[in-house]
């Protein structure tokens, strides 16, 4: 998406600006920011929304990355991020964003528009990680699962054959539930 289709309140337009063009049904929302209504709101569009986000050497990951993959309508309201690179890269604390220092391995990470985001895979696995503890994040959870239902076994399967893994006894669980809920493969008892 070229920058200039991509409106951040207070760069070009003020927010009083942006919010009269939006209610004219000139622009909508997507993310931090706005576009044309012309336009279609795609993975390019929510990674131009995230440019204050996403630091150098991160990814977008959890409930961020499963917006990024159009999992959902509106963004998370809280937003994650995961390092990428081998070395930290320094990181300005915002209000809404977490930051997990953990690498990424380099299959776990797709560019999509010029951003690092998790694959699916990789997605799936840290949703499931966090649902217990995380309630915005089991709402995605539940859209992937939902969405794309031949993820979930493989990564169950991933995540019960780690040894030890924060969370997994929960994953496993969650992921079960999902497959019972989304899976015609899977047998009732």
């Amino acid at each position: 998406m070229y920058p200039s289709l991509f409106y951040r309140p207070g760069a070009l337009l003020s927010p009083s600006e942006l919010s009269a063009a939006r209610l004219d049904g000139l622009l909508f929302e997507v993310g931090d920011g706005y576009i044309h209504a012309d336009l279609p709101e795609d993975a390019a569009a929510r990674v131009a929304s995230l440019a204050s986000v996403l630091a150098p050497g991160y990814a977008a990951s959890g409930a961020t990355a499963a917006w990024v993959h159009g999992f959902g309508d509106a963004a998370p309201l809280c937003h994650h991020i995961q390092r990428a690179t081998p070395r930290r890269q320094r990181v300005t604390p915002q209000r809404n964003v977490v930051v997990h220092e953990i690498q990424l391995a380099p299959t776990d990470v797709v560019t999509i528009a010029g951003a690092q985001v998790t694959t699916l895979p990789r997605t799936l696995t840290d949703l499931a990680l966090r649902a217990d503890r995380d309630a915005e994040g089991e709402r995605w959870l539940r859209a992937l699962g939902a969405a794309r239902p031949d993820l979930l076994l493989p990564v169950r399967q991933q995540i019960a054959s780690r040894k030890r893994m924060p969370g997994k006894r929960a994953a496993v669980t969650a992921l079960n539930l999902l497959r019972e809920a989304y899976c015609q493969d899977v047998v009732t008892r």
